[in-house]
């Protein structure tokens, strides 16, 4: 039979990858799919630039709409990144029927209602794998795997590059401006990192989770997106000293009256496992009703990590080009008509923990007027530290961590605790997750 024709768009690192695992595991594919799988046709910035892959045999071009236009594609691949070319070129190609992969986050949370839309309508396939989490088949494990369960909740370190800042300052005692520059040497950030460290590569990745596991359309723009560039050394310690890892996640969780969709940092149990996940390494953990909670953990970046994705979604298209599209695994794992309109909780509405990191004179009496506060709003405390400063100084740091309370009446305690005279700078506040299987 012949190979199936595959255009891609982009011949970046990911693009790259993807020719080279298609072309060094060629057989072992066809044996799966039942067909060989080929790249007729790719499109690229600059063609005459150096590659990762060899290009011999694949038809090059400058123009993207070239190859979304070749008649000869049956799969079109986006690797281009970005959510205002790439949206035009994959409606266009779902407008010319053909099947799309993409690992472009930013497209699918910003644009995805539209595109499965226009996707249905045709009667083809848009698949998005390795916009989340790399290699680490997620979005297959929630959307297929895990179809049997109700899922309660997931947690995931879905951003390799903050993920690396915070392991340096854990444990090489340095600041995040420091690491940040390294992880900019080492190519985990980018020259403007904010997409990374703010919060916004993971919001992304975590709108299409949460579509896909509590069945919601696409809600990027009611995410709560908190970055990591505030969180110091001092707290990474002081964390530690209590038995807790600083980690930024993003969490969604279906409670009675609506879902939690958010990203932030958050303090974790040391003796978690997503606490030990370190480096740039990515873990998503999932809690479904049946199956209790699963952990994924790998690569959530890289050539051929992403490149993993990639062929397994281009597999996937082609095992079911010939099945009924009404009874093909539907683009966010439930059928488009039964999306639900289940509300997104405002952050000021969660139910959750706290680290507090005050700083505030060293006087008989301070520390009563904060416990006093807290009670008063209904914050109850788990534990506690004061550490004084160093000598000469009449001031002390008191960490507190609480036990779980609604965020509003933590904005009305902690408003009220930075009005004391004698309370000194900025309050820390850092959200906390236990993640317990119950």
């Amino acid at each position: 039979m012949e190979a199936l024709k595959v255009g891609l768009l982009g011949l970046g690192t990911v693009g790259g990858g993807t020719v080279n695992v298609l072309q060094r595991n060629a057989d072992e594919i066809s044996r799966r799919a039942g067909r060989g799988i080929i790249v007729s046709h790719a499109s690229a910035r600059d063609i005459n630039k150096p590659r990762i892959c060899q290009t011999d045999g694949i038809k090059l071009t400058e123009d993207p709409m070239e190859v979304v236009s070749d008649p000869e594609v049956s799969i079109l691949v986006e690797l281009i990144g970005g959510d205002t070319l790439a949206r035009e070129l994959v409606l266009k190609a779902i407008a010319n029927g053909k099947h799309v992969v993409t690992a472009n986050k930013a497209l699918i949370a910003k644009h995805g209602n539209e595109i499965f839309s226009a996707a249905q309508k045709k009667g083809v396939m848009v698949v998005f794998e390795a916009a989340v989490a790399g290699g680490i088949p997620i979005i297959k494990a929630i959307r297929e795997g895990l179809a049997g369960n109700k899922i309660e909740w997931l947690a995931g370190i879905i951003n390799g590059t903050g993920n690396f800042i915070l392991t340096e300052m854990r444990d090489k005692q340095r600041d995040f401006d420091s690491v940040l520059a390294e992880a900019q040497r080492l190519g985990y950030a980018e020259a403007d990192p904010t997409f990374d460290v703010e919060g916004i590569d993971a919001a992304h990745k975590l709108t299409i989770l949460a579509s896909i596991a509590f069945g919601i359309p696409l809600q990027f723009e009611k995410v709560y997106t908190e970055g990591i560039s505030k969180i110091t050394r001092e707290d990474v310690d002081f964390a530690s000293e209590l038995g807790y890892s600083i980690k930024h996640l993003g969490v969604t969780r279906r409670t009675e009256a609506g879902i939690e969709l958010r990203v932030h940092p958050t303090l974790i149990p040391k003796r978690h496992l997503i606490a030990n996940v370190d480096g740039v390494m990515n873990a998503v953990l999932v809690k479904g009703d049946a199956v209790g909670p699963t952990l994924y953990y790998g690569a959530g970046a890289g050539a051929e990590p992403t490149a993993s994705a990639v062929v397994g979604d281009i597999v996937d298209v082609l095992r079911v080009l010939t099945s009924d599209p009404e009874n093909r695994v539907p683009h966010l794992a439930f059928q488009p008509d039964s999306l639900s309109n289940t509300p997104i909780l405002p952050i000021e509405e969660i139910e959750i923990a706290y680290y507090l990191r005050i700083s505030a004179s060293d006087q008989t009496g301070v520390l009563a007027d904060i416990t006093s506060i807290l009670a008063d709003n209904g914050i109850n405390i788990d534990s506690m530290l004061q550490k004084e400063h160093s000598a000469g100084e009449d001031k002390s740091t008191i960490i507190i961590i609480t036990h779980t309370t609604i965020e509003k009446n933590m904005n009305v305690a902690l408003e009220k605790i930075h009005s004391l005279d004698v309370v000194d700078g900025d309050l820390v506040r850092i959200r906390l997750e236990h993640l317990d299987a119950d």
